[in-house]
């Protein structure tokens, strides 16, 4: 399984580095983990996060919030700007990742992965929202297919 996942809500800043979680969005990942940890339905292998401290701090309230006891990576390739394709030829066979990155990256590689192409955008990453991918070679341009997609509006 591929988790991908869009860093929660963050405060304003000049520095878009350093854009730290804001108090709601510390509440949004709350709420998904408090959802999701009944049905056991997200145990990544690893964690892989960007480099910018809201998605840091997204990866790092997720793991804790869902008792992951799981190695969390910093990876090259998941920022707004980057190639979709770069972090779609990284992606093990074998091990099942969550990746916690920022827009339009991550709907580009979803797009990417489940339809073959990285444009148009095939899905909308709201802030703390995730989506799960599951390999299908066999049936799919893009070998991926859509297991399940949560946005935080529906977490209420």
């Amino acid at each position: 399984m591929l988790y991908l996942i869009r860093h929660a809500h963050a405060v304003d800043s000049e520095d878009d580095d350093s854009r730290d979680l804001s108090s709601a969005g510390r509440t949004q990942v709350r709420r998904l983990a408090s959802f999701l940890l009944p049905s056991g339905q997200l145990r990544p292998d690893e964690i892989w996060h960007s480099p910018l401290a809201r998605a840091v701090q997204t990866a790092a309230l997720l793991a804790e919030c869902l008792k992951l006891d799981v190695p969390r990576r910093k990876v090259t390739g998941l920022r707004s700007e980057d190639d979709p394709n770069v972090i779609a030829g990284r992606l093990p066979d074998s091990l099942s990742v969550a990746l916690v990155g920022h827009e339009p990256h991550l709907g580009c590689l979803a797009s990417l992965l489940v339809t073959g192409e990285v444009f148009p955008p095939a899905f909308a990453m709201g802030k703390c929202a995730i989506l799960a991918l599951e390999r299908v070679r066999e049936r799919n341009p893009g070998g991926w297919a859509v297991r399940w997609h949560i946005g935080p509006e529906l977490l209420v």
